[in-house]
């Protein structure tokens, strides 16, 4: 914090403001795909692979996550890619949902 002496607010005084010139970073959000009983889980990697560019054995891998806990997180970063992103997947009919990084 800096301090700005804005000179006399009334005669013989002085006001004082202060200003915080820390900054952060935006958190990143979280692309979040969840299960569903009907989509196959060879299509679910195959979409995987299309949208994010991963190579098979890392698609397998989110594919087992989502089948298994019931969701995955997909992909992490800027909010207006993990909109994107998970347009792209909802136009490949798989249940997916962005939240805020909570760390």
């Amino acid at each position: 914090m800096t301090r700005d002496d804005a000179g006399p607010a009334e005669p013989g005084g002085a006001t004082e403001t202060l200003t915080d010139e820390r900054t952060a970073l935006a958190r990143p959000w979280k692309v979040i795909v969840h299960d569903d009983p009907i989509t196959l889980m060879s299509y679910v990697v195959m979409v995987f692979r299309k949208v994010f560019g991963y190579a098979e054995p890392r698609a397998r891998e989110l594919m087992m996550e989502v089948h298994v806990k019931g969701r995955s997180i997909v992909w992490t970063g800027a909010r207006e890619q993990a909109e994107m992103y998970a347009q792209k997947l909802h136009g490949h009919q798989l249940l997916a949902s962005i939240e805020r990084d909570a760390s």
